[in-house]
């Protein structure tokens, strides 16, 4: 099922983060093809926090990004196997079902690395450096590899031994096992009774038979042995080369292997993967081993679908908005939209809240608000209309108040009045979260410049830390690069505001707002940056343009 994320804008208000939270939870009731999930891209206000701790619910997800990552295109239903695997089983599975690699893991649950051609090679290729290599078998794995049967089993499971054919005369093959001094192999010979009772009388780890028929009885006596005997149903020569497929993968598994995270972005796990010697790596979350990805994972790159709710620009949205696939835009602002490759739902309403269009898509549809919904919806409407005393606020917002007050099952005045008061005092709060946390960007005119907004319960705190603000404005500028930044700070009880401006000369002259010190407007009745503050910094810009 395909997830899509609905996103407010960056450094979310109440009303983005309720809108996100409500339309998602919309959406999941109409539409059972897809998953819809309410995300935020900035820190929430008091004020929302206070709501969602109230309502004991969890708020939209934290995301940093919406750029595709390794999670999209991991394969997670994957072969594995044990450390105590053979070899053989690798190569078969690797081969037969074309895989770039295999995790191994022990018990089933504990990673431990991953066995591909690489290692493989490895293993075989060191055979040949050696004169005689010792190898770690398994005799469990005997069966698993060679056609046969155990003749007895013995006390050991795991050898460490060479291999030793029995196919000289006596003296000779005796000779060159005593030339192997303490080490004791692991024979392999026909019927060959007076060599099979050396290795028996020697205690060699084991004895592999070949060319035996079926039902032919072996004339050895192994009560004294401690060793196992299996019977191969196939020659020799074929008998060596499975034996040595035997061993156990944790011999040749690659434990360190290079990793990628699973929220790792698509790029540089792509670029990490293509540069390595490895055909595909896998993948974490944290610790847990949670799939792979191979270079076909990489052949074609995928998009995230996301509905975008309070906004409709691409650069106040979550980043990676500009490579994702946008599926609708659910707004009340104005409208700064780019060309899509597609056709997009859009509901975009002159009103005073997202949270109403929102509400009125509930209506729409049909579906019962429960009193969750409709206290975050009234919580937007509220937040942003301030109260219903922004000149945003529309009779539509007049009407859902009344109606969602009732479903929460508050009175909506009362219940507003406790929401703006878990409102922190500014001179409480982080000089930068009273600038960035509701800041918006526009680039008009060939002017780029950003609108702060800050609500608070009285002005009387602001010559406290009027000059740590106006430093942050002054940082903030230099580093976003623009030309003028404002911050608006308006109190919701009286209904006026303070602007403090970063000493953008030019537009500061053309201002119709009464300048009451250096960087600072008295804006009495003014509380909306939309639809006050905006338009009369466009008209300035727009002055500042024709002259």
């Amino acid at each position: 099922m395909e997830r899509v994320y609905v996103t407010g804008h960056r450094n979310p208000d109440m009303d983005s983060i309720c809108s996100a939270w409500c339309y998602a939870a919309l959406k999941n009731r109409i539409d059972p093809d897809h998953s819809y999930l309410p995300v935020r891209c900035g820190a929430m206000n008091a004020q929302t926090r206070y709501v969602f701790e109230k309502l004991g619910i969890e708020p939209p997800q934290l995301v940093k990004d919406v750029y595709p990552k390794v999670a999209d295109v991991a394969k997670r239903d994957v072969i594995t196997l044990d450390v105590m695997d053979p070899v053989y089983t690798a190569i078969k599975e690797l081969d037969e079902r074309t895989l770039s690699m295999i995790p191994v893991f022990q018990n089933m649950h504990e990673f431990k690395g991953i066995v591909s051609l690489h290692e493989i090679s490895g293993f075989l290729i060191s055979d040949n450096l050696h004169t005689r290599p010792v190898y770690r078998f398994l005799t469990d794995n005997f069966k698993r590899v060679l056609p046969g049967y155990f003749y007895r089993i013995g006390e050991e499971r795991e050898i460490s031994a060479p291999i030793m054919i029995g196919a000289m005369p006596y003296e000779i093959s005796v000779q060159r096992i005593r030339e192997l001094g303490d080490v004791k192999p692991i024979l392999i010979v026909g019927l060959r009774n007076e060599l099979i009772n050396y290795a028996v009388e020697n205690d060699f780890p084991a004895i592999v038979l070949t060319g035996l028929d079926e039902d032919k009885p072996v004339s050895v006596d192994f009560s004294s042995y401690r060793g196992s005997v299996f019977v191969s149903h196939i020659d020799t020569a074929e008998t060596v080369r499975l034996l040595r497929l035997s061993a156990p993968l944790k011999d040749i598994i690659n434990s360190d292997p290079v990793s990628v995270q699973s929220d790792e972005n698509y790029e540089t796990a792509k670029a990490r993967l293509v540069n390595s010697d490895y055909r595909g790596l896998p993948v974490f979350e944290g610790k847990q081993f949670s799939g792979i990805v191979t270079r076909r994972c990489f052949i074609g790159k995928p998009q995230r679908s996301i509905i975008l709710v309070d906004h409709n620009e691409i650069s106040q949205s979550v980043p990676g908005a500009e490579e994702a696939r946008i599926l609708e835009v659910v707004d009340h602002h104005r409208l700064g939209f780019e060309r899509t490759r597609e056709p997009i739902s859009m509901k975009i309403e002159p009103v005073g809240s997202t949270c109403t269009i929102v509400f009125h898509e509930y209506r729409f549809h049909g579906v019962e608000i429960d009193r969750i919904t409709a206290t975050l919806l009234l919580g937007g409407i509220l937040a942003d209309t301030v109260m219903l005393k922004s000149p945003t606020t529309t009779e539509a917002e007049r009407r859902a108040v009344e109606e969602l007050g009732k479903l929460a099952e508050v009175d909506w005045k009362s219940w507003g009045q406790d929401l703006f008061s878990h409102s922190a005092s500014i001179k409480n709060r982080q000089a930068r979260d009273v600038v960035e946390s509701d800041f918006k960007e526009y680039f008009e005119g060939g002017v780029h410049f950003g609108i702060g907004q800050a609500e608070v319960v009285t002005l009387e705190d602001v010559p406290e830390v009027k000059d740590e603000l106006l430093a942050v404005i002054s940082t903030v500028r230099m580093k976003k690069s623009l030309d003028w930044v404002l911050l608006l700070i308006s109190d919701v009880m009286k209904g006026e505001s303070i602007l403090l401006s970063s000493g953008f000369e030019a537009g500061e002259k053309k201002l119709i707002y009464k300048k009451t010190q250096d960087n600072e407007f008295y804006l009495p009745g003014i509380l909306s940056r939309k639809k006050q503050v905006l338009p009369e910094i466009l008209r300035v810009v727009e002055e500042l343009e024709l002259a």
